[in-house]
């Protein structure tokens, strides 16, 4: 049977302990508020400039698409102007009066001209595929960025609970539920599916992760 002074040493440590939470439970608290901030704010400046981006991103695909459809096929197109070219000048060039090395002119005038037509069109297909390239990228960081607000409502959701036990420890320990009640009810304010499968340890959630890899933005 426990002495007065075991019963008094097991209550001077208990209390301690219970001190101790009580005061490092606060700073805990006040830095996962601070971690969330910081990362919100970086967060949102980097989408502000993605969004300042997008504008002028758009206005090169526009531009893209008008060389590209500038440079297809068609009456009045740069593609058909080689064409042109040398139709309109193929009567020059059959003309019996055209002067000596006039043939070779226009010859060298045609070949110019589709030299030239030629070095617009690989210059644009680069050009054309990086613009695209680029807005696929920009838009897979947009989705990276959706996972700052899934980590934020979790950190949320660890402060508040801290600061509920906080509120427990304050009372002296009076009136604490016990562990499956204060777990059931920080399950109940999950929304999202890896909290619910964390929740009951490391052995169930691998399991249940197997089942459900999709995940959810909010």
């Amino acid at each position: 049977m426990p002495s007065t002074l075991e019963n008094a040493t097991a209550e001077q440590a208990v209390h301690t302990l219970v001190k101790l939470c009580s005061g490092v439970l606060p700073v805990w608290t006040r830095q996962l508020a601070a971690s969330r901030a910081q990362s919100e704010t970086a967060v949102s400046e980097m989408m502000q400039a993605f969004a300042n981006i997008g504008p002028h991103l758009l206005t090169a695909q526009r531009q893209s698409q008008e060389i590209t459809e500038a440079l297809s096929q068609g009456d009045g197109k740069i593609t058909g102007l080689a064409q042109l070219c040398a139709q309109t000048l193929a009567p020059l060039r059959q003309h019996a009066q055209l002067p000596d090395g006039g043939a070779m002119a226009i010859d060298a005038v045609i070949a110019m001209v589709t030299e030239a037509i030629s070095a617009i069109e690989k210059i644009n297909q680069p050009f054309s595929q990086e613009t695209q390239v680029v807005a696929e990228q920009v838009e897979r960081m947009y989705i990276g960025f959706q996972y700052q607000d899934r980590i934020s409502q979790m950190i949320a959701l660890l402060e508040g609970d801290i600061a509920r036990l906080q509120e427990v420890l304050d009372k002296g320990g009076r009136d604490v539920p016990d562990l499956q009640t204060w777990l059931d009810g920080l399950e109940t304010q999950y929304a999202m599916a890896e909290q619910r499968q964390n929740h009951p340890g490391a052995e169930h959630a691998g399991a249940d992760a197997d089942g459900s890899k999709e995940t959810t933005f909010f």
